[in-house]
């Protein structure tokens, strides 16, 4: 099978990790795997795992990016794929319209994902565009069948977002010199429980109470330190500022770190006691919940959306009240005390959704025309 993903851009991010992850999995099962982007620090990671990156501007959101879609249309006729596979509503866009002009014989199967909680609109309702379309969370599929009554739910399949077990796997354990190095850039964390909060600094992704919850734990006695980790938003530096502020108001420097963005998430969860994910607003998933559980670190999260979807399956007793300031607080000082068990149930795993991803490719690949009549007769 030869399957093109399409993005805007392969930078920093859930979905980016994700599509280079799923990448590298078809490369493994035998597929051809190509993907569509603008390009970006992790094309090197792609094509390094057995990829071919296409590099086409979907990334703009602007009455400029229609100019190209006859580009893009020759483009994948000259690319012949069996199956596109969207993941944000640009590229959707775009591809849509490539391909409607398209008779029916020459079009390849389109699978679009549901990757957020997107605004409700006819710009957003692009992403049901898919001859199949896959949610990443029961959240998000709720979502989808309360606000756009047009997509069939017949065709929408639910496949979480799946850690490379490879990657991040219990017992794993970040080498000697890198925990030299971090500690000698940062001696403030070396010897007492970290508290992790990851994430791109957003005010809705909970900094800002993070930091009251290091406030609390501080007054507590507890001896824990802060380590923030991300970057902000572009053109939100003033953000940053804030948190940097609120840190100093409080008079919590010496308690909270900010590393700013890393690409060595992996071994920075493992030096950490516990992980946090504070969102204010209902999250379609949460990467770093997996990633942290997968290694074994306890996460807690504020009960509701995505996340308290992965916890609810593999470490329930992490779940705390939304915006319960007494609860979290609690919570984090009592999971500090003891090991947790954790259990990382199948569907959060790379394995299963390539799986499961594949089969949805099967399913839009028996409708096509354009493949029925490639396909021997039987």
């Amino acid at each position: 099978m030869k399957v093109l993903q399409i993005l805007p851009a392969l930078n920093s991010g859930g979905v980016e990790r994700g599509t280079v992850d799923f990448a590298g999995e078809l490369v493994k099962r035998g597929h051809q795997s190509l993907v569509m982007s603008s390009g970006g620090s992790m094309v090197e990671m792609l094509q390094a795992a057995g990829s071919t990156h296409v590099e086409f501007p979907v990334h703009r959101k602007s009455l400029f990016s229609l100019l190209r879609v006859r580009a893009l249309r020759k483009l994948l006729l000259e690319l012949d794929v069996d199956v596109i596979h969207v993941r944000s509503r640009v590229p959707a866009w775009m591809t849509w319209l490539a391909l409607k002009k398209l008779p029916a014989e020459q079009r390849p199967a389109l699978v679009s994902t549901f990757h957020g909680l997107y605004s409700v609109s006819p710009y957003s309702a692009i992403m049901g565009c898919g001859d199949q379309v896959i949610a990443i969370s029961q959240c998000v599929h709720s979502y989808i069948l309360d606000n756009y009554p047009k997509i069939d739910p017949a065709k929408i399949t639910i496949i979480h977002r799946g850690v490379n077990t490879a990657e991040f796997r219990p017992g794993l354990e970040a080498p000697a010199n890198w925990k030299q190095q971090l500690f000698n850039e940062h001696p403030q964390l070396q010897g007492k429980p970290l508290i992790l909060m990851p994430g791109r600094l957003s005010r809705w992704k909970g900094q800002l109470q993070f930091i009251e919850l290091i406030e609390d734990l501080t007054r507590a006695g507890s001896e824990c330190h802060g380590v923030i980790v991300g970057g902000p938003t572009p053109g939100k530096d003033d953000y940053l500022q804030e948190l940097q502020d609120s840190v100093q108001a409080k008079g919590l420097a010496e308690h909270i770190t900010f590393l700013g963005h890393r690409r060595d998430i992996a071994n920075i969860y493992t030096v950490s006691a516990l992980v946090c994910n504070l969102s204010q607003h209902a999250e379609p998933f949460g990467r770093t919940v997996i990633e942290a559980l997968a290694l074994g670190v306890p996460v807690v999260s504020y009960d509701y959306g995505g996340p308290a979807e992965s916890l609810r399956a593999c470490f329930p007793e992490g779940l705390v009240p939304l915006g319960d300031r007494q609860a979290l607080s609690s919570k984090v000082q009592s999971l500090l005390l003891r090991r947790a068990e954790i259990h990382l149930a199948e569907q959060f795993t790379l394995d299963y959704q390539a799986s499961a991803t594949l089969q949805v490719y099967t399913r839009a690949l028996q409708d096509n025309r354009r493949y029925r009549q490639r396909s021997p007769a039987p």
